[in-house]
């Protein structure tokens, strides 16, 4: 979809000595709602994560966020798409690579971040634009699993609104 991605991945010998576990690229991949492409990095099953868990994290089996643990994807928003409005019970850091994308609350508000700025979405009802007509939007995404936000003592709750 977008330029390759190259993931190194580090670990140990036996003897406690570190090594370059793996050295690979692959591409990010369509998913079914059509407004982005997507390519999980690493998953923890765990936060803190174990640095002894020896299962290779873009394996595991994770959703948008892991219960539990933490995710990094890298998500190339399409030109013109949009996703859904969505809330996540997850602190997620997001990075703009290259292009630019609208951030949108339940509220219309709206911002638009750019290439080398960073976003921190807190658990917000919210949904991404790429504004460009021509041009892919990649953002790297690191996202945590966190306590839902409590509005009088009553949790918000995951949702996806269509």
């Amino acid at each position: 979809m977008g330029e390759k991605i190259r993931r190194v991945v580090t670990g140990h010998t036996t003897e406690g000595t570190a090594i370059f576990a793996s050295d690979e690229t692959f591409e990010t991949i369509v998913i079914p709602s059509g407004d982005a492409a997507m390519a999980t990095i690493w998953t923890t099953a765990t936060v803190p994560a174990d640095c002894n868990d020896e299962v290779d994290g873009r394996k595991r089996d994770a959703g948008t966020t892991l219960k539990g643990g933490s995710v990094i994807r890298v998500v190339d928003m399409l030109p013109n798409a949009s996703s859904p409005l969505h809330r996540t019970n997850s602190i997620d850091y997001g990075i703009v690579i290259f292009g630019k994308i609208e951030l949108e609350l339940d509220n219309q508000a709206f911002k638009v971040i750019e290439a080398g700025e960073i976003i921190v979405q807190r658990g917000t009802i919210h949904k991404w634009r790429n504004p460009s007509d021509s041009e892919i939007c990649r953002i790297v995404f690191v996202l945590t699993e966190a306590r839902p936000y409590e509005v009088n003592g009553v949790a918000l709750e995951e949702c996806m609104i269509h």
